[in-house]
């Protein structure tokens, strides 16, 4: 398959919130707009990213999944995740689900949520120890 675009699609009861909060929090902007979906897209990177958000009663979602988004988390790779934590935590006073740390495994991250409970996990690539450094096919931490 060659694919022209992936990205996830929210399924809620609270589209335009769920949209301006991405839009005021993590630089999304509308492109397409209507009062049961709307489409995101983050630009000014390398590759634009793409976020969905949809009405979960909308016909177009089968009978037996018309039921809001569980189970979750959206990963934001940044540049300095102890920023985006003075910004989004202290700054704009988000959820804190999980208070910032450095992993093991090779991630400094905290975690906030959405107005949905849709976990966003910001991160930022550190060296993995020692242990961990062997499970990676490549040295993505440099």
């Amino acid at each position: 398959m060659k694919a022209s675009s992936f990205y996830p699609v929210i399924l809620t009861d609270q589209v335009s919130a769920t949209a301006a909060f991405y839009e005021a929090h993590f630089g999304f902007e509308k492109v397409f707009e209507a009062d049961w979906y709307v489409s995101l897209k983050l630009t000014g990177n390398d590759v634009p990213y793409e976020l969905a958000i949809l009405d979960a009663s909308h016909p177009t979602v089968p009978d037996a999944y018309r039921t809001k988004v569980s189970g979750l988390i959206l990963n934001f790779e940044v540049d300095d995740v102890d920023a985006e934590y003075e910004r989004l935590i202290r700054g704009s006073r988000l959820p804190l689900e999980l208070d910032i740390r450095s992993e093991d495994f090779g991630q400094r991250h905290f975690i906030t949520s959405d107005p949905n409970g849709v976990l966003i996990d910001v991160i930022t690539i550190i060296p993995p120890s020692e242990d961990f450094s062997a499970q990676y096919s490549e040295e993505v931490w440099k």
